[in-house]
């Protein structure tokens, strides 16, 4: 309105000047300025111009110039045109200070700015002869240029938010991050990331809305701040350039309540470390022996923390499960467990232990503490040395024994001694190394590398022994000396087989292996020919081979079955024309003998034992009589008859000797057993074993007659 306002004062000036040059009264000429307006005069101004010009002496080129802002100095605004003898001046006014006439050019004098001018009025005097004869006014109307770049309230802007804010939710609203611009100018926005995962989290709602919103769920322990940098253009349509202005977006990321307790120490099973395990505590007590001190576990105490760290949340421990007898305490502040009375069982102890959040009890985790009852152990283990030394070459493989630096041939071995045992000797003790995965140690104390070592050098570490049962340990240090790998043994590490080689070494293996099968076949043949050639002949329905006889075999126990004595009874036959043939020692039975052809030949084979003893010559022509009969001889001294029980006469018992029948049924179907089994079934056969019983008594008797009864000197009846 100021403007509007001034420009029509100006007008209004130069309607009076004009009237006044044109000999107006001055009554009537403030009558015309006050009755018209500013609208009015504008209208009437070009008519004027028009009516002027037949008698003006100067002129312009143009009087509605339009110059842009930001020009330079001296920049022309119109020409002047004068008649000879004509002088053109500029009235003084509020915007004379603008222009200037440069020869016959108005000029500016200085540089526009479209947001402080926006139009300039300019009136030129034409004078002759020292009086004006008219005048020209030129109206300059600015251009506005995009000249300025939008401002944001704040360049810096930081919000803090919390973790477990939902997504969608405006951290930043619009009004905080909105750009002015003094050019009536579209702005657009951009939003980008310093911290490279920002903008997964975090964006603008739209490119004329810089409203900043969540996006994805935020982690206080991956991302604790982010910074990201908000961009305002003011680009016009068809121009890419443009100017941009820059705020910086601090995020910083706040802590909330969000996980459990968690037992110390514990292990985390997966990757974003959200979730951490503790494997459990376990502890020993003495039996009949209540302690006042709190209880000393492994791993270490019973504790828990608050993964909320930065609020830190005050733990409670409780004991909701097996605590037999209420036998121990638990301290709910500390975690300390102590012994409330004696524990006089054996038994172990698997207390189920929880820790809440003081705040909240949904914020809870469980936890076990074993402890097991011992009996008392009076000494602790120790180790007889207190540093070991050990020496090892670079480049072995991995559990390489370290040998002993005094003794080099020997593997390097820790002992830690428990005086509770005789030899000094704890079988439950098992060793560990505690400051280094380069080596280990076996129950027995053997030092092992653990690692290829690549290079020399020399390391130190704690090596430690644990009672499993007291859960006493002892220390101490080991230095391995690791030396310089060898020529030779470099040489084998970089050993390398190639496709061909193992190929050679398979076919070479592929020989061997025919060759073995070879020979094995060949030993197989001749040991089962005599065998398959029998079983050959049974199932073709020949007859098997005659000499059953094993002629390597010695009966050292019972002479009487010698290989000699069967080569002469296999052709002998009984009176009653039954062949007597005698088992085959090679696995092939013959067909079982009678009762009579094992009596015939037991008798016969004891006839000619004695008569080798007496020193005289047995008469192979002699024939064999038969002690089966059923008549009885008894005018004959020298002869023995054998009946079966049920063909005695009643009338003549005397002298008689009855023998039981104890023969036992043998199995006909094992045909396939070995030479022993064999040999042993005839041994066992009752009828066969009481005749080589009664043979080798007589013997020993030479008062008894072959075939009385030892005791009685009967006859012997079957």
């Amino acid at each position: 309105m100021g403007e509007h306002a001034s420009v029509t004062i100006r007008r209004k000036k130069w309607w009076i000047t004009f009237a006044k040059r044109r000999g107006l009264p001055s009554a009537s000429r403030m009558a015309v300025s006050n009755q018209f307006p500013a609208a009015a005069l504008l209208l009437l101004l070009p008519l004027t111009q028009v009516l002027a010009q037949s008698t003006t002496e100067c002129s312009v080129g143009n009087e509605k110039p339009t110059i842009n802002e930001n020009n330079l100095p001296g920049a022309v605004v119109t020409t002047i045109t004068m008649k000879p003898g004509v002088t053109v001046t500029i009235e003084n006014s509020s915007d004379s200070r603008w222009f200037a006439i440069n020869g016959t050019e108005l000029i500016l004098t200085d540089s526009l700015d479209y947001e402080t001018e926006d139009t300039l009025l300019g009136t030129l005097l034409c004078w002759k002869g020292g009086v004006e004869v008219n005048s020209v006014t030129v109206v300059v109307q600015v251009g506005n240029l995009n000249d300025n770049s939008p401002v944001f309230k704040e360049t810096n802007i930081t919000v803090e938010v919390p973790e477990d804010t939902k997504v969608n939710t405006i951290v930043i609203p619009e009004a905080s991050v909105t750009a002015s611009d003094a050019d009536p100018d579209n702005i657009q926005y951009e939003l980008t990331a310093i911290t490279p995962e920002a903008t997964d989290y975090f964006n603008i709602q739209g490119i004329n809305n810089p409203s900043i919103y969540l996006r994805k769920t935020l982690d206080y322990d991956k991302y604790k701040f982010m910074q990201l940098i908000l961009y305002a253009r003011d680009r016009e349509p068809g121009n890419p350039d443009g100017n941009t202005a820059t705020a910086t977006i601090n995020i910083d990321i706040q802590q909330t309540d969000t996980k459990p307790p968690w037992f110390q120490p514990c292990t985390f099973i997966n990757a974003d470390r959200k979730v951490c395990i503790s494997s459990g505590y376990i502890g020993r007590v003495n039996i009949s022996e209540k302690t006042t001190e709190p209880l000393s576990l492994k791993p270490g105490p019973l504790s828990a923390i608050d993964p909320d760290y930065t609020l830190n949340e005050k733990i409670v421990y409780s004991i909701v499960g097996g605590n037999k007898d209420d036998v121990f305490l638990l301290n709910s502040d500390t975690g300390n467990i102590t012994m409330n009375k004696a524990a006089n069982t054996t038994d172990t102890f698997i207390l189920h232990v929880m820790a809440t959040q003081a705040n909240n009890a949904l914020r809870y985790s469980f936890t076990t503490v074993e402890i097991k009852v011992i009996a008392k152990s009076n000494y602790a283990p120790y180790f007889e040395n207190s540093r070991y030394t050990g020496t090892v070459s670079a480049g072995l493989a991995t559990l390489s024994l370290v040998m002993d630096s005094k003794a080099p041939s020997i593997p390097l071995k820790i002992f830690a001694a428990d005086d509770d045992f005789p030899t000094k000797l704890n079988p439950q003790i098992m060793y560990n190394i505690q400051n280094s995965s380069d080596f280990t140690v076996t129950r027995d104390g053997l030092v092992l590398t653990n690692t290829m070592l690549q290079s020399a050098t020399t390391i130190t570490v704690l090596a430690t022994a644990i009672d499993e049962e007291s859960l006493q340990e002892a220390n101490t240090v080991i230095t391995v000396e690791v030396t310089p790998s060898t020529g030779t043994k470099d040489e084998r590490a970089n050993l390398r087989y190639t496709a061909q080689d193992m190929a050679a070494l398979g076919a070479t293996l592929a020989v061997l292996l025919v060759i073995a099968l070879l020979v094995l076949g060949l030993i197989v043949f001749k040991h089962c020919r005599n065998k398959a050639e029998h079983m050959v002949g049974i199932r073709r329905s020949e007859d098997p081979v005659e000499d059953f006889s094993n002629q390597g075999y010695q009966d050292d126990k019972n002479p009487l079955w010698s290989t000699k004595d069967s080569e002469s009874l296999r052709s002998d036959t009984s009176e009653n024309g039954t062949s007597v043939v005698q088992r085959q020692s090679d696995g092939f039975p013959p067909p079982e003998p009678t009762v009579e052809s094992s009596i015939a030949t037991a008798s016969a084979a004891i006839k000619d034992e004695e008569e080798n003893k007496e020193g005289k010559d047995t008469d192979s022509d002699k024939e064999v009589k038969s002690i089966l009969t059923k008549d009885r001889k008894t005018a004959d001294d020298g002869y023995k008859a054998v009946w079966f029980k049920d063909e005695i006469d009643p009338d003549t018992k005397d002298d008689v000797v009855v023998i039981e029948d104890q023969v036992e049924e043998e199995d006909d179907g094992d045909e396939d057993k070995d030479e022993e089994d064999e040999q042993g079934s005839q041994h066992g056969d009752p009828v066969v074993s009481f005749i080589l019983d009664r043979a080798q008594l007589q013997a020993t008797n030479g008062n008894l007659k072959p075939d009385q009864d030892a005791d009685t000197g009967d006859d012997i009846l079957l």
